[in-house]
């Protein structure tokens, strides 16, 4: 069996003296494993750092082994990211989304936003508070859909309005227009404009904390409940740095 694929590297274990099992999230086979012989040398440590992209070529003699991979760097964007402490906090709560997938499951959209993601996150011009929260948010918006708990964020569930949306119900996952909400706003969830692709009506700091108020919500209540799980400390620590590093932050609003 072998197969080739392009790839975020999203970590590695030690095995042996040399080699390690290295995890990636492909393009087009989901989260997978394998083995890179000689994982731990000085030509191949630093390829192998979360946030790289690399080109895989997985090989094994069954489908269902552990398999080995041969890798070739395509984007080293790691060290940029470590240089960034809060891009870095951003890497691993993506990288710890991603570990919640299941093995060898096809998620293209979520591979795509994670790239897309962690791309802003090296960017040549650093990238400032504000654009890595919005990356991160809405990634976390594209995990909750590619886990099959997306938001309609379309339509106004009340009136059916496409303008206007300001709120999402905590219970239906249903946008909500400012008319429908009319009497129950303290019920709802904010819902900011950076999600949906337009300017948000509050500054950057109260939109962005809006929105991973709205994420986490979800995240908590269709992901991590289900499994047992509290919500990260890697997660609840990033929020924390971007709120701080916001206050400083130039700008008024996002767009």
């Amino acid at each position: 069996m072998q197969w080739s694929d392009e790839g975020i590297v999203l970590g590695v274990r030690r095995l042996g003296e040399a080699s390690v099992i290295l995890e990636l999230m492909t393009a087009e086979r989901g989260r997978q494993l394998g083995v890179v012989r000689g994982g731990r040398s000085k030509r191949l440590a630093p390829v192998l750092q979360p946030g790289n992209r690399v080109v895989a070529t997985w090989r094994a003699r069954l489908d269902d082994q552990l398999g080995v991979f041969t890798v070739e760097p395509t984007s080293l964007r790691a060290g940029a990211i470590m240089d960034r402490p809060l891009a870095l906090f951003a890497l691993q709560v993506l990288v710890g989304h991603l570990r919640l997938l299941a093995e060898r499951e096809s998620h293209q959209g979520l591979h795509d936003a994670a790239e897309a993601a962690m791309a802003g996150f090296a960017a040549v011009i650093g990238p400032d508070p504000v654009d890595i929260g919005t990356f991160m948010a809405r990634f976390e918006l594209a995990f909750l859909e590619e886990s099959g708990f997306g938001l309609d964020l379309s339509r106004c569930a009340v009136t059916g309005m496409t303008e206007g949306l300001v709120f999402v119900s905590p219970r239906s996952g249903r946008a909500v227009s400012a008319e429908g909400a009319r009497g129950y706003e303290e019920r709802l969830l904010a819902l900011p404009g950076l999600l949906i692709g337009g300017r948000g009506a509050n500054d950057a700091a109260a939109a962005l904390d809006d929105a991973f108020r709205l994420t986490g919500h979800f995240l908590d209540r269709d992901v991590y409940a289900p499994r047992g799980l509290e919500e990260p400390a890697a997660r609840r620590e990033f929020v924390s740095r971007l709120r701080r590093a916001l206050v400083d932050a130039p700008g008024d609003h996002l767009s």
